[in-house]
């Protein structure tokens, strides 16, 4: 098995129970499925969340950072009898020559970012992607989450097919975490596990300053809500999510 295809078997296979479904009501609530409205899916991955947004009736487009989860999403949305069109880019760098009327950015994707001008400019090119009255929709981890579920704690997951070990080290100076992750796939032809690891490094800011950094942007009507409803975060809240019309 390549490479490109057993990590995005290893993240399909651990993400079979996020709630994809909820992320699409957040979206049909802003913007109403059916009318043949474009999106635009940032940090779409394997293409979960696209083929979804598809199958409700949007036009969609995915970018991704990785090329290697670029061709599984395609892949995907052939078998599925689904046009979807991929670019490999980075949201901060973001350049399409199409306006939107819904750019999302959903499953914490944000929270890649690593210093707070590649949040900004990714504002701003949402912005300048977006026609008039379009929305940009994302959600992030809550500095609680960050802070005090992935800390400085360890979790591990087996089962025949993929098992892990997940240790986490909070940065307190710079409100970010360290994901160490090492895999163990199942291989059949070899009948033995490979192992290979993987370092995810997530960061978050406060919603005051996403909101003033939406605003600077150019955005107006930010609203924000938490953990998928739509009411106001409070103290321990685990998903920060934002709506800014253009």
């Amino acid at each position: 098995m390549s490479s490109y295809k057993q990590f995005a078997y290893v993240y399909d296979h651990l993400m079979t129970d996020i709630p994809y479904d909820q992320w699409i009501q957040f979206v049909s609530r802003k913007v109403k499925p059916g009318e043949e409205l474009s999106i635009l899916d940032v940090g779409c991955g394997t293409g979960e969340m696209s083929i979804r947004l598809a199958k409700q009736g949007y036009e969609v487009t995915g970018i991704d950072l990785s090329d290697d989860m670029l061709v599984i999403a395609q892949e995907k949305a052939q078998n599925e009898g689904i046009a979807l069109k991929l670019y490999e880019q980075d949201m901060s760098k973001l350049e399409l020559m199409q306006e939107f009327d819904c750019i999302v950015i959903f499953c914490d994707s944000l929270n890649y970012l690593q210093t707070d001008e590649q949040v900004k400019e990714t504002f701003m090119r949402v912005y300048e992607h977006l026609a008039p009255g379009g929305f940009l929709l994302f959600d992030v981890h809550s500095t609680h989450k960050l802070k005090n579920i992935f800390g400085d704690n360890s979790f591990s997951y087996v089962d025949d097919d993929v098992s892990y070990i997940w240790n986490c080290e909070y940065n307190e100076a710079n409100q970010s975490v360290q994901h160490d992750m090492t895999f163990f796939v199942y291989d059949e032809e070899i009948e033995a596990y490979d192992r290979f690891d993987e370092v995810h490094i997530q960061r978050t800011l406060s919603e005051s300053t996403y909101k003033e950094w939406l605003t600077e942007a150019g955005f107006s009507a930010v609203e924000v809500s938490a953990d998928f409803k739509d009411e106001f975060p409070h103290q321990s809240s685990e998903r920060i999510f934002f709506s800014a019309k253009k």
